[in-house]
């Protein structure tokens, strides 16, 4: 079993959907409104555990209504909540969502609420989890000091640093520097490096920049059209899968949860590619983001079905 820590965001999703969404001063009819538990930092953990990590969350809720939502998800998960600090006075974050049920894309907005009150201190309290954890994952729903500090103690206990840079934000080549994988899908990838990505070539040079500014293995998720990694010195394109695709929400918390999970255990990279391609493709079959992450039982199925 891989043990994966790190600091995250949680957040409460409000979910509508159409089958159109509004334009720009616009008011469109919705079918359905689904209240569930979201945030890249909860979905991510809640993927990696439901595939068989050991889990540990650095994260911030209020002390609001909204927080039992994520706490219900954690207790039927029997998820550690020992780093999930409650911040009084404060809401939880929120997350606006809309679903396309036409062809399953979505549009959110978010509200950081308690997440912005998540600290590096809250990141060194964890320090003995750090020290024998196989693998440090963490997003960028929160403030820069608490990613920072899960990167230098991952450096310090000679742990791999995975960063998945969502929502985009600059990011300093300091933190790049330290960074082991990074899993940015198209358009992050074109924002942290300028270059336009409509293939695998595309893909290859923008990961060239990432490379040079010193993180070791670049990770591109493509969406229906898989995913591009390369080291520098070896080149992986993984195809997408087709599935019967019902909400795309979660779906790269999902690759990266598989993914780390994957990593954590051992897995060679092809593999765990692979692994985390099948994790996603299996939550966009399901509505939501966290509920939709699939278990271990059911990813190993579905791996052996795709890849034999």
């Amino acid at each position: 079993m891989a043990k994966i820590i790190g600091p995250g965001s949680c957040m409460v999703d409000i979910t509508g959907y159409a089958s159109h969404l509004p334009s720009d001063g616009e008011t469109a009819v919705g079918d359905l409104v689904r209240t569930s538990p979201g945030g890249k930092g909860s979905n991510q953990m809640i993927a990696a555990h439901r595939a068989g990590s050991e889990v540990f969350l650095i994260a911030c809720v209020g002390d609001d209504s909204a927080a039992s939502v994520l706490n219900e998800l954690y207790r039927e998960n029997k998820m550690s909540t020992k780093y999930i600090r409650v911040c009084q006075g404060e809401n939880t974050g929120t997350a606006l969502i809309q679903i396309n049920k036409t062809d399953a894309q979505n549009r959110i907005l978010i509200i950081r609420g308690a997440n912005l009150s998540l600290s590096d201190e809250d990141v060194k309290k964890a320090e003995c989890d750090f020290r024998d954890c196989d693998i440090v994952l963490t997003q960028l729903e929160t403030d820069d000091a608490p990613i920072c500090e899960a990167a230098r103690l991952a450096k310090k206990y000679g742990k791999p640093f995975c960063l998945n840079p969502a929502p985009y934000r600059p990011l300093s080549d300091e933190l790049l520097s330290m960074t082991d994988y990074i899993t940015p899908n198209e358009t992050e990838a074109e924002c942290l490096t300028g270059i336009h990505i409509e293939s695998a070539e595309d893909a290859e040079k923008a990961a060239e920049v990432l490379l040079s500014k010193g993180v070791k293995n670049v990770v591109i998720t493509l969406g229906v059209n898989g995913a591009f990694y390369t080291d520098g010195k070896r080149e992986i394109k993984i195809d997408g899968i087709k599935v019967n695709a019902v909400e795309t929400t979660g779906a790269g918390d999902a690759f990266n949860g598989g993914f780390a999970t994957a990593l954590g255990e051992g897995m060679d990279i092809e593999k765990a590619l692979k692994f985390a391609n099948c994790t996603a493709a299996l939550s966009v079959t399901k509505l939501g983001a966290a509920q939709s992450m699939p278990t271990r039982a059911e990813t190993d199925e579905f791996f052996r079905k795709i890849y034999g």
